[in-house]
């Protein structure tokens, strides 16, 4: 019988910050990553083309610029915040292909993610029915 190793980064750790694009550009931030940046009802999607790193700024709903940040269970407050990045994602011309995390710094009151820093490949815990962990690789 062989041996699998687990990847450490399925599960990350729910007090670092944490920050993960997932496929087709859905933007999903921890809880610590969410409360770095006051959380916010709605933030602000940035981008510095020449550092190569993507921004998140609080915002309010009225902002004609705001993305709604949203938990992803709305019976619960401890679960991800998502917020809707796909036309950002490809605006800044991000493959999406895979789920990637990264763990955010905060500049100027603005949650950061450096893109030149590859980001840690994530895979889902959800599996259909039937299906084995390897089978998901």
């Amino acid at each position: 019988m062989a041996f699998e190793v687990f990847k450490k980064s399925s599960a990350p750790v729910s007090t670092v910050p944490s920050v993960t694009i997932q496929k087709r550009g859905l933007i999903s931030l921890n809880r610590a990553a969410y409360e770095l940046i006051g959380s916010p009802e709605a933030v602000e999607l940035l981008w510095d083309s020449d550092r190569r790193v993507v921004g998140l700024r609080a915002t309010d709903l009225a902002n004609p610029d705001a993305y709604p940040a949203r938990p992803q269970s709305a019976q619960s407050n401890r679960g991800p915040i998502l917020v809707a990045g796909s036309l950002f994602t490809r605006y800044i011309g991000l493959d999406t292909t895979e789920a990637k995390r990264w763990v955010p710094q905060v500049e100027d009151g603005i949650l950061t993610l450096d893109l030149k820093v590859e980001g840690q490949p994530v895979s889902s815990n959800r599996r259909g029915t039937g299906e084995s962990a390897r089978e998901t690789k």
